[in-house]
């Protein structure tokens, strides 16, 4: 237990000393020293209060002791500072969208979500905007848009998912295999290491930067970054591909980025995707089909745009693909609407569902998604695979009902997937990242020296071990699933 924040909410003053590092205030002993310093709206006791903050989108934690919910770094240095002092693990939370477990307590915790903090400025004439985490992913391009300036990663889950998710899992989306990840766009970033030290970084050389995105909270708590812009793109066109065969939709994928296209976008949907969407949208997609390829070609040249396209289209039909072209705006956001649609649409299938984001060589994808399905085959659980099939990131989902299936099982399959691409030269996670639910798969995907690197820049950037513990990196003893 800790001292000043044990079960039951013990308020007593703890017995550390406070510390003083800089000019900021010394950090709070207590609770209610801690409730003083910020206000007692933002830091959340009561147990219905915190029941809240014990889920992300795919996985369910222990009731955390305390919340809090800065709005400024300042807070968060206060925050920081208070759990430094009596020993108490932190993990941080933006929308809850993600799905590796990242953002779940696993032990008594201080869980610091990010909501309250919103700000957002656009400078057109740098392009670029500056944004704290708690910031939806799409409110940056809506800000950017009257500027004729955009920010291209999109995870599907953009209107939901806050910037600071998208950093600490270097989110990616559609627009990944010709814009780039969430990294790419970092220009500078502010974070609060576990001392409650502020921390400003610009990339360049030792890009101490890049080592706190996708870190998944377990090396500073980011606060702030300053992302690039883009300007939109003129002219923007695409393409539907069905498919009778799995193979076939990957296949034209690698002729497709042979040939020399570089599509904006490049996403795959297997039949089992298709049939849940249709179901939830009823928009008239081709359910007999085994894929889907959707396909956007962009830029400012139309003759270009135009050209790509039809590079992109022609690879599909000698891969036996049929080929449809939307003809207006409406029709292409429609497409995009049914992409954007999986998730929700698949969660109606079975009460529960367990994802992988393997990420592979484009070479690999036809052998991978035929090998993928025959595992769902041979397991016996409905397996859907979609995913950014461009970047060679795909998402297999296995949907169960835990109160008559062996959730033994459900893992046994997701191991097996993963076996599918690092035999295949892949690797775990594409964007979702390690968090929870592969952390002990990271066994097999990384080697004894290259684990022990990684434990040694957590231990430099961590020493006691109090941001997200239990997160990215196995035990030295554990066991995979």
């Amino acid at each position: 237990m800790y001292p000043g924040v044990v079960r039951g909410l013990n308020l007593g003053k703890s017995p550390v000393k406070p510390l003083v590092r800089d000019s900021y205030r010394s950090p709070a002993v207590s609770i209610q020293e801690l409730q003083a310093r910020l206000g007692r709206d933002k830091v959340l006791l009561e147990p219905s209060q915190r029941r809240n903050y014990t889920y992300d989108g795919i996985a369910f934690g222990v009731t955390p002791a305390l919340v809090v919910l800065p709005q400024s770094t300042l807070d968060v240095v206060e925050a920081m500072r208070f759990a430094a002092v009596v020993g108490l693990p932190v993990v941080a939370r933006g929308a809850a969208s993600g799905l590796s477990g990242g953002a779940v307590p696993v032990q008594e915790s201080m869980v610091l979500a990010f909501t309250r903090m919103t700000g957002l400025s656009i400078d057109p004439q740098a392009r670029t905007a500056t944004a704290q985490p708690g910031v939806v992913t799409a409110l940056i391009s809506e800000r950017a848009k009257p500027f004729g300036l955009m920010y291209p990663p999109d995870p599907a889950s953009f209107r939901t998912s806050t910037i600071g998710g998208n950093l600490a899992e270097n989110a990616g989306g559609p627009m990944c295999f010709k814009k780039g990840v969430t990294g790419d766009y970092v220009v500078a970033l502010e974070f609060v290491d576990d001392t409650g030290q502020v921390r400003r970084l610009e990339r360049g050389a030792y890009d101490l930067a890049g080592l706190l995105i996708g870190s998944e909270g377990t090396l500073g708590l980011i606060t702030e970054v300053r992302l690039r812009l883009e300007p939109i793109p003129r002219y923007t066109r695409t393409l539907m591909a069905s498919f009778a065969e799995v193979g076939q939709a990957a296949e034209a994928v690698s002729q497709a980025i042979a040939s020399g296209a570089v599509p904006a976008k490049l996403e795959f949907m297997d039949n089992g995707c298709i049939r849940a969407v249709e179901t939830y949208l009823q928009m008239g997609l081709p359910v007999e089909a085994a894929a889907i390829l959707l396909v956007d070609t962009d830029g400012d040249d139309p003759a270009v745009v135009e050209e790509e396209l039809s590079w992109v289209a022609e690879s599909c039909r000698e891969h036996g693909g049929v080929v449809s072209i939307a003809k207006d705006s409406a029709e292409s956001e429609a497409l995009w609407k049914a992409r954007r649609s999986v998730s929700p649409a698949i969660g109606r299938l079975r009460p529960k569902r367990l994802n992988e984001d393997i990420a592979v060589p484009r070479s690999a994808l036809p052998e991978v998604v035929r090998q993928t399905e025959a595992l769902g085959k041979k397991y016996g659980f409905p397996l859907v695979q979609f995913g950014h099939i461009g970047d060679g990131n795909l998402h297999p989902n296995v949907m169960f009902d835990p109160k008559t299936d062996d959730e033994a099982k459900v893992w046994e399959l997701l191991h097996e997937v993963a076996r599918v691409a690092l035999h295949h030269g892949g690797v775990l996670s594409g964007e979702h990242g390690i968090g929870l639910m592969k952390r002990d798969f990271m066994k097999e995907a990384v080697d004894g020296e290259t684990l022990g690197a990684l434990r040694a820049v957590k231990t430099a950037f961590d020493p006691q071990n109090l941001l997200n513990p239990g997160k990215v990196l196995p035990d030295a003893e554990s066991k995979a699933h």
